[in-house]
C-alpha cells in the first residue's frame, strides 16, 4: 500500500468517526427535546448487512440467514447479485423472486445492485463505496474466486484489508 492509500484510508476512517459523532449529537439534542423515535432513527440509520450472491449458487439456507439477521438487527439488505457477463438481463432474477417476495413481507429495507465478473472484487469495490456495511454474507468460500484471475496479487491484499467482517453460511463438513 502507498503512503497515499494509507492517508485515503484514514482521512475516510476519520470522515466516518465525525459523521458518527454528528449523528450522536443530533440524536441528544432530539431526545432532550422528547422526540425519542427521531433519536433512535439516527443511531439505527444507514445499517446495512451486504448479502453477496454469485449467479447460480444462490442457497436458501443464507437467503434465510441474511434475512434474519438483519430483521434481528434492525438493518436494511443490500444484496449485491453477481453475474459471470456484463449482459445480464435487468429484470427480475429467477433464484432472487421468493426472496424478495420475503424481504417485503418482513418490512426489511432492501436494494438489489447487480455486478459481474469477480464474487471477490465486487464486495471490496462495494463496501469501500459503502462505510456503512457492518458485515458480509456469503454462502460459501469456493463462490468468492468464481470469475476472478486465480494469481491477482494486489487482490488478495485488498482482500486482507476488508473493511468489515465476513459471514460464511455454509453447509456442515462431513468427515
Amino acid at each position: 500500500m502507498t503512503s497515499s492509500q494509507g492517508e485515503d484510508m484514514e482521512s475516510t476512517k476519520l470522515k466516518k468517526m465525525m459523521k458518527r459523532i454528528e449523528d450522536v449529537m443530533a440524536a441528544v439534542s432530539f431526545a432532550e427535546e422528547g422526540d425519542f423515535e427521531t433519536a433512535e432513527s439516527l443511531f439505527n440509520r444507514e445499517r446495512r448487512v451486504l448479502l453477496a450472491l454469485k449467479e447460480g449458487r444462490t442457497d436458501a439456507k443464507t437467503l434465510k440467514y441474511a434475512l434474519n439477521t438483519a430483521l434481528r438487527i434492525k438493518a436494511q439488505l443490500d444484496i449485491l447479485f453477481v453475474s459471470s457477463t456484463t449482459g445480464h438481463d435487468r429484470g427480475g432474477d429467477p433464484e432472487l423472486q421468493p426472496f424478495e417476495t420475503d424481504l417485503k413481507a418482513a418490512e426489511i429495507p432492501y436494494r438489489l445492485i447487480r455486478g459481474s465478473g469477480c464474487l471477490k472484487q465486487q464486495i471490496i469495490d462495494y463496501t469501500d463505496r459503502e462505510h456503512e456495511v457492518l458485515f458480509v454474507v456469503i454462502e460459501s468460500p469456493d463462490s468468492l474466486d468464481a470469475g476472478c484471475r486465480k494469481k491477482d496479487t494486489q487482490l488478495a491484499e485488498l482482500w486482507q484489508k476488508l473493511r468489515c467482517p465476513l459471514v460464511v453460511v455454509m453447509d456442515e463438513v462431513k468427515a
